[in-house]
């Protein structure tokens, strides 16, 4: 499952109308969002993997954070603490406010939904990718993985799984399928 199904799915599809009404936006406006923002976060994730000993503190900040919270407990995305703590992923993925505005802007030309509600919502959905980060590597998943690898020495073969996971999220289709598999989830 990608970072962007784990969060729409999360809590049976209600994070993600919650997500809207925090937000003052429809479900499928957010959907848009989250389409488009959780593959460009990935990415910047990705970047940062390439870095030296950038991967160790991905995988350090998944293992020791409690990001899952944001994902399992209905208030913990949307309050202060959470606000927080999304604003200090952005600043270590992105390094720069500028750089969160461009993301807004782009998203915003995209999806129409205004600059300033995205800019709002970056922080809960870089703790909601932390989250389903955190999710997946504590069900076993390809992180799981990745941190065997990393136990063992094998620095390479995890940079390059991690790599080919965090990509299932921007294949070129992605719309379509969240899409689809959004309306399945949240609009029954």
């Amino acid at each position: 499952m990608s970072l962007l199904e784990t969060i729409i799915s999360a809590q049976g599809g209600n994070l993600v109308k919650q997500l809207a009404n925090s937000n003052g936006v429809d479900p499928e406006s957010t959907l848009n969002v989250l389409a488009r923002l959780v593959p460009n976060l990935t990415q910047q994730i990705k970047s940062n993997t390439q870095q030296p000993s950038g991967l160790e503190s991905l995988l350090k900040a998944v293992q020791s954070g409690n990001h899952q919270q944001y994902l399992d407990n209905e208030r913990d995305p949307f309050s202060n603490d959470a606000r927080q703590d999304g604003n200090a992923i952005l600043g270590h993925l992105l390094g720069s406010k500028d750089q969160s505005r461009k993301i807004a802007a782009e998203v915003a030309s995209e999806t129409g939904v205004g600059d300033s509600l995205i800019k709002q919502m970056l922080p809960q959905i870089a703790n909601l990718v932390m989250g389903a980060m955190g999710s997946q590597t504590r069900s076993g998943g390809a992180l799981s993985d990745v941190l065997g690898m990393l136990g063992g020495g094998k620095q390479q073969q995890a940079t390059s799984l991690l790599t080919s996971f965090l990509d299932r999220d921007n294949d070129g289709s992605i719309i379509d399928d969240v899409m689809g598999m959004a309306a399945r989830t949240l609009f029954r």
